[in-house]
């Protein structure tokens, strides 16, 4: 067991941890109303397109996290722009606009003579997070995940049925921009962490695994925020005692518990249903 328990002994450990529970929890949180709304090839082209912002922050000396969160909300509202002026249906405009500026990134990085290392921006770096990271974590992190949470009935009412919150006299707009703003910022945030790549996954896979689980939103927001959390953290121990990466490590045991959810969950997973037709 002090073996088992040997990582917290560290200090960029704990670090990791408590930076990857957060993120977790913010990323389950946005991915429940990205499977709600039909949006998970949003978070997707968002975390691909911060790339050019990156570079360009670095070029002009700006903050890394402010070029990518622009960038990212430029592919949010350059895709919805594209939608509503031409004959492209929303997921054709999202992969051109990503494609696009992930291009421009590489072809930006590739000419940029600079220190950082794109697999760092890629898959990210948990355990070699510094403690300024930490607290811009641990501040934009807090900042997106108490958002989302106080406005979720607003905000989930979006997703299901806009012309019912027009009716209310919702400002439909002004939410659905501000939901792109919060997975943008949530992206920038989460990128430090598990890169531009596989925060895809911590964007889909805990709302897939909460939705299978209930039809209740609250509760699918916090089976989503428990096995984020839980995955996060077994991703970490076992990517310390296997020498693997950490990133992946995490993602994978998503992974698994979707898999697991798939096959036990009480009301849609494949066992309950086979019971049901039986």
């Amino acid at each position: 067991m002090n073996e088992f328990f040997e990582p917290f002994r560290y200090a960029f450990m704990q670090d990791a941890l408590l930076v990857g529970v957060l993120v977790g929890a913010m990323c389950a949180v946005l991915s429940c109303f990205l499977i709600l709304k039909g949006w998970s090839l949003m978070g997707d082209a968002v975390s691909h397109a911060v790339l050019p912002g990156i570079v360009l922050a670095y070029i002009f000396a700006l903050p890394l996290t402010l070029g990518a969160f622009l960038a990212g909300l430029l592919c949010a509202t350059g895709s919805g722009f594209l939608k509503r002026n031409s004959r492209l249906k929303e997921d054709t405009a999202m992969g051109v606009v990503y494609t696009g500026l992930f291009a421009i990134g590489l072809v930006l990085f590739s000419k940029t003579p600079s220190h950082m290392h794109l697999d760092h921006i890629l898959v990210g770096n948990i355990l070699g997070i510094s403690d300024a990271q930490v607290q811009q974590t641990l501040l934009l992190g807090g900042c997106v995940l108490v958002v989302s949470l106080l406005l979720r009935r607003d905000l989930l009412l979006i997703c299901f049925d806009p012309i019912q919150a027009r009716v209310m006299a919702l400002p439909d707009r002004f939410l659905t921009y501000l939901l792109l703003g919060l997975l943008a910022l949530a992206i920038v945030v989460a990128m430090q962490a598990v890169g531009i790549i596989l925060v895809v996954a911590m964007l889909i896979t805990p709302g897939c695994v909460a939705y299978l689980w209930t039809d209740r939103f609250d509760r699918m927001l916090l089976i989503a925020v428990l096995s984020s959390v839980i995955a996060t953290a077994i991703g970490i121990f076992v990517s310390f005692h296997t020498n693997a990466s950490t990133s992946g490590c995490i993602v994978l045991a998503q992974a698994l518990l979707f898999v697991l959810s798939l096959v036990i969950a009480p009301k849609y997973g494949m066992l309950a249903r086979r019971r049901v037709r039986v």
